[in-house]
C-alpha cells in the first residue's frame, strides 16, 4: 500500500508525460472504486458531483470546508491511488484561508487540489490578478512543505469573461506564484486551448464533458495538454441515466432500464474488496 508521499510522487510523475493523462472525478467512495477498477492511475473529487449527491447546488456558499474534505476522504479511503481535490475558491477570500484549507487538504490525505480565482459573488465574480495571486503564493507556500501538488484555476470564462489574454495572465502569474498545474476551465475551441498551453510554463489541465465541443485526449496531447478531468459529468451521466430509468418506469410501466444495469454481483465484488492497489 503506497503511503501519502508515494502518492503524491505518482502524481507528479503523471504530469512529467509526454502526452494527457486522464483524472476522472469520482463523487463518493463507491464511484472511486469503481473508477479505480477500470486502470485508472488517479483521482480527483468533484464538487458538483458532491453537491448533487447531497441535494445541493454546486456553489461554496453552500458547501462548507468541512463536507467538501469529508467527501474527499471518503474518496481517499476507497483506493489506494492519488486523489486531488477541487478546494472551490480555497474557502475563504484571504490568502491565510487558503492555505490553511491546503494544510488540512493534506490531513485527510489528499495529495493534490485546485484553488480558484472566482469570488462567489455576482457582482465581482473574479479576484482582482494581484489578490488572486497572493492567495494561490500562500496555498503554494503551505504545500511546499508537504506532498501536495498545487493546481491554480483562473475561471473567466465560466463566468462571462471570455478574456482569453487576461486568463494567460493570470495563469501566468499563478504559475509566479508557485503554482504546479495550471487550469482554465471553460476554454472555447481547441486553438484556445492550445494557446494556453504555449503561453505557459506548466502542465495543464482541461475538462471535458461540460459542454461541446468535446475533444479526444489524443487530440488534447497534441495541444499540449498534460492532464485531462470530467468535472461533474460522470455525476450528471449517473443522473441522467437515473432519470431515463425512472421516466421509464413512470410512463410505460416496464423495466428495460435493467438490462443495461450493472450486474449486483459485480458491484458486490468491488464493495466488498479491502482497500487495495489498482494500478496495474
Amino acid at each position: 500500500m503506497p503511503d501519502q508521499q508515494e502518492k503524491f510522487e505518482h502524481l507528479k510523475a503523471l504530469h512529467q508525460r509526454d502526452s494527457a493523462f486522464v483524472i476522472p472525478n469520482p463523487w463518493d467512495a463507491g464511484s472511486a472504486r469503481l473508477l479505480a477498477s477500470l486502470g485508472f492511475e488517479a483521482l480527483a473529487t468533484t464538487s458538483a458531483g458532491y453537491a448533487f449527491s447531497k441535494g445541493k447546488l454546486d456553489s461554496s456558499a453552500s458547501l462548507g470546508r468541512r463536507g467538501i474534505l469529508d467527501n474527499a476522504a471518503e474518496i481517499v479511503e476507497a483506493t489506494d491511488l492519488p486523489v486531488s481535490a477541487d478546494l472551490e475558491d480555497g474557502f475563504g477570500a484571504e490568502p491565510k484561508t487558503c492555505a490553511e484549507t491546503i494544510r488540512l487538504a493534506c490531513e485527510v490525505g489528499l495529495v493534490g487540489g485546485s484553488i480558484e480565482d472566482a469570488t462567489g459573488d455576482g457582482a465581482r465574480p473574479i479576484y482582482d490578478l494581484s489578490h488572486a495571486a497572493e492567495r494561490v503564493q500562500a496555498a503554494a507556500e503551505a504545500a511546499r512543505s508537504l506532498p501536495f501538488l498545487l493546481t491554480a484555476r483562473a475561471e473567466n470564462f465560466l463566468w462571462g469573461r471570455p478574456d482569453l489574454d487576461d486568463t494567460i495572465r493570470r495563469l501566468q502569474a499563478f504559475s509566479a506564484a508557485g503554482a504546479d498545474v495550471l487550469y482554465a476551465p471553460g476554454l472555447p475551441d481547441i486553438e484556445a486551448i492550445r494557446t494556453v498551453c504555449g503561453a505557459v510554463d506548466k502542465p495543464v489541465n482541461v475538462v471535458m464533458g461540460l459542454r461541446p465541443p468535446y475533444y479526444s485526449v489524443a487530440e488534447l496531447s497534441a495541444a499540449g495538454v498534460r492532464r485531462v478531468s470530467v468535472g461533474g459529468s460522470f455525476a450528471r451521466a449517473a443522473l441522467g441515466a437515473l432519470i431515463r430509468a425512472a421516466e421509464e418506469v413512470k410512463s410505460t410501466g416496464t423495466f428495460g432500464y435493467a438490462i443495461d444495469a450493472l450486474p449486483a454481483a459485480a458491484i458486490s465484488q468491488l464493495m466488498s474488496q479491502e482497500k487495495r492497489q489498482d494500478r496495474q
